[in-house]
């Protein structure tokens, strides 16, 4: 049985995060998705793309993280140098350092501090015996037209500060969104070769801190019309991790397959899934309609009155199976969460945690029953290796 995992968004809060997991693992979750991305959603990035900086008034140092904030008072500059705490391996001059654009001073802290900020997190975890299997990277990386000082930011100080983040909470997995430039560059290979040069920027850190970062399978809207966005061709991804870990001789960049994005382009599940094999590290479950990226509970729409869902989790299921998934199979269903009054919370979440046991147990069973004799009756119920012959 494979574990299963879920956003900490809407669930796990900053004033008392031990509590938040408990609900969780009282849900029936073992591990977690930590929303990293909260505290620099993607609506404030592209707000601020084009702003000019001024000055964050007293008390809003920290931006817009939830349920966190900090006096001029209490809040001291960090000597040049320093700026990102005393973690090992990573120094940054005041010439590299990249100032924070106003409203996003979350990640201007040391990582000291954020280390400080994070630590009743991951002790709330550990009580309640949640694993944080994974974590998504504010994103985007790139605003394309952007402001040079917000993308320098980006790139200079919330990526590598997110890793070690990601490594204090001993989080081995995080996500990360390519960037999107192909029509504006011409060409999806230049488009990739600013992705590369993203990655390659946080890659040695990564290999330190023994962490896999995972590129996301994403779409764009293009003349009304979603289409496919960066890494929805397996082969390439497949091929370019490979590259990468070779040329750093370690597992640096990994697969995220997103099933929600997916359904929207009309990728084929198990195809996709069996392409890259052993390179797909983590999942962002969840449904839609076909239509619009809804982050909705698998099985909620369907396709026509005879009720056969939008989504392809048949597909899905075999590709687990395939590619002998062993890891957290990780639900992102956080918008769910607040359609429904606080008071059904937990019973939404073990609705979620209920299918993710039932998509990675129908996996693991299919693998075990690919594992057994053809023949062997004292193991195998009859038909099976008839069935077998005939999908061979």
């Amino acid at each position: 049985m494979l574990d299963i995992g879920v956003q900490t968004k809407n669930v796990v809060y900053d004033d008392c995060p031990e509590k938040g997991f408990a609900l969780l693992a009282s849900a029936g979750f073992s591990g977690a998705d930590f929303s990293l991305n909260a505290y620099l959603n993607n609506t404030s990035i592209y707000t601020m793309s084009n702003a000019k900086r001024s000055p964050a008034p007293a008390g809003h140092e920290l931006g817009d993280a939830p349920g966190y904030t900090m006096s001029n008072a209490e809040r001291s500059p960090a000597p040049a140098g320093h700026e990102l705490g005393d973690a090992p391996g990573y120094t940054m001059s005041n010439a590299k350092r990249s100032p924070a654009p106003a409203g996003h001073g979350f990640f201007s802290q040391s990582v000291q501090e954020l280390e400080r900020f994070f630590t009743p997190h991951k002790t709330g975890a550990r009580s309640a015996g949640i694993s944080i299997s994974q974590m998504h990277m504010p994103y985007p990386i790139h605003v394309p037209g952007g402001n040079e000082e917000l993308n320098a930011f980006l790139w200079n100080e919330v990526a590598p500060k997110s890793l070690y983040v990601c490594h204090f909470l001993e989080c081995p997995y995080i996500v990360f969104h390519g960037v999107k430039l192909a029509r504006s560059m011409g060409a999806e290979a230049a488009e990739w070769e600013r992705t590369l040069a993203f990655i390659d920027s946080i890659a040695p850190l990564a290999k330190e801190l023994g962490i896999t970062i995972c590129m996301e399978n994403l779409y764009e809207s293009a003349g009304g019309h979603l289409v496919e966005g960066p890494c929805c061709d397996a082969k390439k991804a497949a091929e370019r991790i490979d590259r990468v870990n070779e040329k750093y001789h370690a597992q640096v960049l990994g697969f995220c397959f997103d099933t929600g994005h997916a359904n929207l382009v009309g990728i084929d599940f198990e195809r996709f899934m069996t392409t890259l094999d052993y390179r797909l590290k983590v999942f962002h479950v969840h449904d839609n309609d076909g239509a619009g990226d809804l982050h909705q509970i698998p099985f909620t729409f369907t396709r026509t009155r005879e009720n056969m869902p939008s989504t392809d989790w048949e597909g899905f299921r075999r590709g687990l199976s395939n590619i002998r998934f062993d890891g957290t199979l990780s639900f992102e269903t956080a918008p769910v969460l607040s359609a429904f009054p606080d008071e059904m919370k937990e019973d939404v979440l073990r609705l979620i945690a209920s299918i993710g046991r039932y998509l990675g147990g129908e996996a693991t069973s299919l693998m075990l029953m690919k594992n057994m004799p053809l023949h062997d009756s004292t193991t195998s119920p009859i038909g099976i290796s008839r069935v077998f012959k005939e999908d061979e």
